[in-house]
């Protein structure tokens, strides 16, 4: 029981610090560009941009949260936990990557395509995830709003600076 517990708060700490070292990692490397969002014409609902770290902290713990959900879960059904958690790891990869694309590269038209891409592989996850535990896939929705509020408001961008 206490080895259970052990393993189980190890998974939780491990999943959470995951995201936030992807998001971390990827704001460190857009630092430099990330003005960029004051300097170009925005579209209306367009957030502030100090609110952007703030959501998406609280995002990254949530995916956290429902990954190791899913792995402790695991034998609930192992091969929607297994395809769940590869789409998940490689929607990471694209959370990752877009942040280039959008503020270093400043190839919006692009950035776009990579996020739709994005969400597919978001519900991808969440309709794995539910199989297996369904509040995991409930605490990726979250997740999925922001990157379609993110597709509006980078393919309006897109339109507004060409």
């Amino acid at each position: 029981m206490k080895n259970k517990l052990g393993r189980n708060i190890l998974i939780f700490i491990i999943s959470i610090i995951i995201p936030l070292a992807v998001g971390i990692s990827a704001a460190f490397l857009t630092m430099d560009s990330m003005d960029i969002y004051s300097s170009i014409k925005t579209p209306p609902l367009s957030p502030p941009s100090i609110l952007f770290p703030i959501v998406w902290t609280i995002l990254y713990i949530l995916m956290g949260i429902s990954s190791a959900l899913v792995i402790i879960n695991r034998q609930n059904d192992v091969e929607n936990a297994d395809i769940g958690i590869a789409y998940y790891a490689i929607s990471l990869a694209f959370n990752f990557v877009w942040s280039i694309i959008f503020f270093n590269f400043r190839n919006y038209l692009f950035a776009f395509i990579w996020l739709v891409i994005l969400l597919y592989l978001i519900v991808r996850t969440i309709i794995s995830y539910n199989k297996v535990l369904p509040i995991a896939a409930y605490l990726q929705i979250p997740y999925a709003l922001w990157v379609a509020f993110a597709g509006y408001l980078n393919i309006a961008i897109y339109f507004l600076n060409r």
